[in-house]
């Protein structure tokens, strides 16, 4: 193995982060698109519970959660410096009740919820971020740990972005200036571009694609 192994699906916002963080640090990796519905083996055999991303180090060493891998990237190297702009509690609240009312308002059916309650508390979430973000900013491109983006915006962003996503009219309406356009910024940066790089799904025996470094 020349490369570690990153197993990924394009549109989870789980495996964004991951491919963001590792870009961002420079790693190269051998990428492997993946069909949830269909799950390579060799997936599998290092992470027996099946969700994405898996990152297979050459030494044999699985990393199978998000933040770990973009935590371990930028172990590694940190050009950018988003270790130094980071906010666990935040993160936390992201992938904890945030992530719960998005799931319930944007999949009502496979929950059995009130999509316009878990709207309606996601918003006052969101409420709270673009406050922290219009906060003592003198400058158009404020983020959620100063001016310059870090680990913390990275690691939130693709979550916001499918909540807005499920009604994008509706989020557009909302009393939210600082982070529509904070994340309209992210959205449209040169790093989520590069991230969201549209591969076929996997299969043994493909050509390997190298994926970030420098």
């Amino acid at each position: 193995m020349t490369h570690p192994i990153l197993y990924s699906f394009r549109r989870c916002p789980y495996a964004m982060r991951a491919r963001m963080g590792l870009l961002a640090s420079g790693i190269a990796v051998e990428l492997r698109e993946v069909v949830l519905r269909d799950k390579p083996a060799q997936m599998l055999t290092a992470s027996p519970k099946g969700t994405v991303p898996v990152l297979v180090l050459p030494d044999g060493g699985v990393i199978d959660e998000s933040l770990d891998i973009m935590r371990w990237a930028l172990a590694q190297s940190d050009p950018l410096g988003w270790l130094a702009r980071d906010d666990a509690a935040l993160i936390a609240r992201n992938d904890g009740p945030f992530k719960q009312h998005l799931d319930r308002y944007k999949y009502p059916g496979r929950h059995g919820s009130d999509p316009a309650e878990h709207r309606a508390a996601g918003l006052t979430i969101l409420l709270e971020m673009d406050a922290r973000l219009a906060a003592g900013s003198k400058v158009g491109d404020r983020q959620l740990c100063g001016d310059v983006a870090g680990i913390a915006d990275i690691a939130t962003f693709p979550f916001i972005r499918q909540f807005a996503a499920t009604d994008q009219a509706w989020f557009d309406a909302q009393p939210l200036p600082h982070l529509q356009r904070w994340l309209a910024g992210h959205i449209g940066s040169d790093l989520f571009a590069r991230a969201m790089l549209r591969l076929p799904p996997w299969k043994a025996g493909d050509d390997v694609v190298v994926f970030g470094g420098r």
